[in-house]
């Protein structure tokens, strides 16, 4: 039988510098716990945090991956350590619940490796998402996507490049806004938590390109999961991963953001 799965290698910037390194594995291992909470119950995850600042997600669904990673960089701590992912997504034909992350060797890690070597390559200055998928067998991905996954991959990584660049542009507190407002859904409680008009809300909101980024974040996780087979779609699953991501944040959210800033 055929799993469809995404998967992301995750990696920390500046993450040898001194006195850093401690820290941020203790807060690593944190999102591990996390990532296991998120999605139980919802979604088939294999996840570990392994080689001091590198962690790897097996998820099923194509979107999945892209969406913890996207909601993972929403709610990070460290600006100074940011992180970065290297995604690919297919199928295959183990179970998630069989993998050993450990000693797993298939194609898809392989890709998503690659990604995320290319992106560290790049610096300080790098996207924090990229996908490779150009060269996926014809039985990693569904009907005739193999023929045009080369190009697919350029499309959907210059949406995340601009996505990147407009995330970059935000200020710390639009930036805070940007990750409240996914959150909790609603302005106005936004502008509660954090002491604010309404009307500063929005337009921090609007300086900021929260519409933009959002926008684009859907579209992919929305084409993403199209490519699934139809008896198989991801949508409704990924829709239900999201709402228990939010509640379990709004549930403790003050673990994530301070308030009064």
């Amino acid at each position: 039988m055929d799993h469809q799965v995404s998967v992301f290698i995750m990696d920390v910037s500046n993450s040898s510098v001194e006195d850093a390194g401690e820290e941020l594995s203790e807060y690593l291992h944190y999102l591990e716990e996390k990532i296991a909470s998120w999605t139980k119950g919802i979604v088939t995850t294999k996840v570990s945090h392994r080689f001091g600042d590198e962690v790897v997600v097996v998820a099923s669904g194509f979107a999945t991956a892209y969406t913890l990673a996207f909601y993972i960089s929403r709610l990070w701590k460290f600006k100074d350590h940011k992180p970065y992912f290297g995604l690919s997504f297919g199928t295959i034909k183990q179970d998630i619940s069989d993998i050993n992350l450990e000693t797993w060797i298939d194609p898809l890690m392989k890709h998503a490796r690659n990604a995320n070597d290319g992106l560290q390559q790049q610096g300080q200055n790098r996207a924090q998402f990229s996908f490779e998928l150009n060269g996926l067998s014809k039985e990693s991905v569904p009907g005739d996507y193999q023929l045009f996954s080369g190009q697919f991959e350029i499309l959907i990584n210059s949406i995340l490049k601009l996505q990147h660049s407009q995330i970059s542009e935000q200020t710390d507190i639009q930036s805070l806004v940007s990750s409240l407002v996914l959150i909790l859904n609603q302005q106005n409680k936004v502008s509660n938590y954090i002491g604010r008009s309404p009307s500063t809300i929005s337009s921090h909101m609007k300086i900021g390109k929260n519409d933009s980024i959002m926008d684009a974040f859907k579209e992919i996780t929305a084409v993403l999961s199209s490519l699934e087979p139809i008896d198989q779609a991801d949508s409704e699953t990924n829709d239900k991963l999201q709402k228990n991501i939010k509640l379990v944040v709004a549930n403790n959210l003050r673990n994530y953001f301070p308030a009064n800033q």
